[in-house]
């Protein structure tokens, strides 16, 4: 690492940079502070060592100053006048660790080697970042279409605020990307974007899962557990497929919304949490308060910024555009670069009502762009829909997979259900099957 120490005593430049270059870094030095940040802004360091105590400066301001233009560099502060009080303030303006001097070899090592971690652990990170990114493509973020564009500029709008917003419309729009968007656009872009999908749950498991529970709280709960409300602490809480919300939590959750308070499962002491809402579901709300399965004061507390996000059947632009996207995306994975699609390729995609939105066109180019045998992709790649944009009727005993008929199976009782635990009554299995399976199927 190229490590910068500051500090006004010539001695204790001397020693530390001796104590540095013996384990294997290099060292440049600094008698001041502002001669300090004037080497940061024309050099690349790793890590700083600074003195609190730097003659007429004020070390805590100088780290105030290195951290509002190196946000990301670690400071060390050390400083020969130790004191609890000190060492909190220094904590809080942003110091990595603190040393009180006289300090041996010894403890610098052990500091740098805790940085030295961070740095591998950050990298990892970026290198998980940058494979995903690889593996996933891009998303874009205008539109040709009216409604997408009023509804991303409404988004983009609120992004800098507090307000609760609710994403609305069918499975696969993309409604989990804008709220990662919104987030990114967001006042608390630094902090977590942490993810509950509603449905995946028991109503017992969910309550856990979102709020946390103490040890002993019920069967199984064996060590005590924060939940995702703490974890998306100064950051954002997307609540998917939130009309799948039991009854019996929606009051909890209309008080986080309202009150910034919440309580474990089985503790009685209130806590505030500091989180950002964003909720999304392809369900009508309005029809389950009507029904009675989704608290009315729920609704309007969530309904602040409420966006609908059209299905991609209705923005045939967009559909060409991202079709385009997607098979430059997986032509670069495969080393086809030159993929296109034929005329008929492009009347069948038009033609085709894309229940699954975003999703559902994303797999099928996948499979398109793998299975062409020549750089232009044919209809035959693509699939068949009828002329009223339906898809070909399935029925028992036809020419077909017991996939493609579960999954007909399973749309048609979804359609008549009252809610996702009556269709999985219906079709004997479990709710978190059931949304196993919508996913897998693009429902």
């Amino acid at each position: 690492m190229r490590v910068l120490i500051i500090d006004d005593e010539r001695s204790i430049r001397t020693s530390t940079s001796v104590a540095i270059q013996a384990a294997g870094h290099q060292a440049e030095t600094a008698d001041g502070g502002q001669v300090g940040v004037l080497k940061l802004q024309e050099d690349t360091y790793d890590l700083v060592f600074l003195d609190l105590r730097l003659g007429d400066e004020d070390g805590l301001e100088v780290l105030e100053q290195i951290k509002r233009q190196f946000s990301k560099l670690p400071v060390v502060v050390f400083t020969a006048y130790a004191s609890v009080a000190s060492a909190v303030a220094a904590m809080q303006r942003g110091a990595f660790d603190y040393l009180e001097k006289p300090f041996t070899p010894e403890h610098l090592r052990q500091i740098m080697a805790r940085v030295e971690k961070q740095r591998k652990l950050e990298s990892k990170i970026d290198d998980l970042e940058q494979q995903i990114n690889l593996q996933n493509p891009t998303i874009e973020l205008h539109s040709s279409d009216t409604r997408m564009t009023a509804a991303l500029d409404i988004l983009f709008r609120a992004a800098p605020t507090q307000a609760a917003i609710l994403l609305l419309g069918e499975s696969g729009t993309g409604k989990s990307v804008l709220a990662r968007e919104v987030h990114l656009r967001s006042n608390c872009k630094e902090g977590p974007f942490v993810t509950v999908s509603c449905p995946s749950l028991s109503r017992e498991l969910l309550e856990s899962e979102l709020f946390g529970h103490m040890k002993g709280a019920f069967t199984g709960a064996v060590r005590d557990t924060w939940g995702k409300v703490a974890a998306a602490e100064s950051g954002t809480l997307f609540l998917d497929e939130i009309g799948e919300l039991p009854l019996e939590i929606q009051p909890k959750l209309l008080r986080l919304l309202q009150e910034r308070q919440y309580e474990r499962v089985g503790e009685n002491k209130i806590r505030m949490a500091n989180t950002r809402i964003i909720a999304a579901t392809n369900k009508d709300l309005k029809e389950c308060v009507r029904k009675g399965t989704f608290r009315e004061d729920l609704y309007y507390r969530l309904d602040v910024i409420s966006v609908t996000i059209p299905p991609l059947r209705e923005r045939p632009r967009d559909l060409e555009n991202l079709a385009g996207s997607f098979l430059q995306f997986f032509g670069r994975q495969l080393g086809r670069t030159r993929l296109s699609f034929s005329e008929g390729a492009m009347r069948k995609l038009n033609a085709h009502p894309w229940r699954g939105n975003l999703r559902e066109l994303r797999n099928t180019i996948e499979r398109a762009a793998i299975l062409a045998l020549t750089d232009e992709i044919g209809e035959e790649f693509l699939p068949d829909a009828s002329a009223d944009g339906q898809m070909t009727e399935v029925v028992v005993g036809a020419d077909i997979t017991l996939d493609q008929l579960e999954e007909v199976h399973i749309r048609r009782i979804l359609e008549r259900a009252a809610s996702l635990d009556a269709a999985a009554k219906t079709l004997g299995i479990d709710p978190a099957t059931l949304y196993r399976k919508r996913k897998r199927m693009n429902l």
